[in-house]
């Protein structure tokens, strides 16, 4: 389950369009080369609008968590519904998606990897089995790899831990036993917590537009 070629240099694309690295193989590109795309990406470019800066902010988070805009926006419109800050409370409705806990746990190097190894059937919840990216994991659910699935050669890399040496730390409202492809949820994630690049008052100030 490799990334093929031309989805690996659309990923870099998009994150030096964006600024952020979306993958750890777009982070080196962007060490290497910290611009933008194309033959103007070193020039200096005029101030952006107030919409393009919200706009810009709105699809890197998108763009973190692999969701189209219509998911986006349901998440946008739970978020403001609940007591609290909205975009905190976005993020932290992002994180718990099923897709996004395998990433955290270091399962997946990607979230498109990730994703696909949900959709695939070989991720469980609870020793259910579940294949549905969005499926919001619950604090003191475990997520762990169907034990037909451990022999496979994506998931016998992450059991070594070498996913952890490029991703960022396993945050703490996870508790992993990365050796056995195992995963807890242990409380509902906080903003402060989440590895994501995003300023999220922009976000909310984008959709409230």
């Amino acid at each position: 389950m490799p990334t093929t070629p031309l989805r690996g240099r659309r990923t870099v694309k998009a994150s030096r369009a964006l600024g952020i690295a979306l993958t750890p193989k777009a982070q080196k590109y962007l060490d290497r080369r910290p611009y933008g795309p194309g033959q103007h990406g070193r020039t200096r470019r005029k101030a952006d609008s107030d919409y393009a800066v919200r706009l810009r902010e709105k699809q890197r988070l998108r763009a973190q968590y692999g969701i189209r805009e219509a998911q986006m926006i349901r998440y946008f419109e739970e978020a403001k519904r609940r007591d609290g800050l909205t975009g905190q409370i976005l993020i932290e409705l992002l994180e718990s998606r099923l897709d996004a806990v395998v990433l955290r746990a270091g399962f997946a190097r990607t979230i498109a990897q990730a994703r696909q190894f949900v959709v695939h059937r070989h991720i469980l919840v609870n020793g259910k089995r579940v294949d549905r990216p969005s499926f919001r994991v619950k604090p003191g659910q475990m997520v762990h790899v169907h034990e037909r699935s451990e022999s496979f050669e994506p998931f016998q890399i992450a059991a070594a831990g070498t996913h952890q040496d490029v991703l960022p730390a396993v945050p703490g409202y996870l508790t992993v036993e990365i050796e056995k492809l195992q995963a807890t949820l242990s409380r509902a994630p906080k903003r402060e917590e989440v590895p994501v690049t995003c300023e999220e008052q922009l976000v909310v100030e984008y959709y409230a537009r």
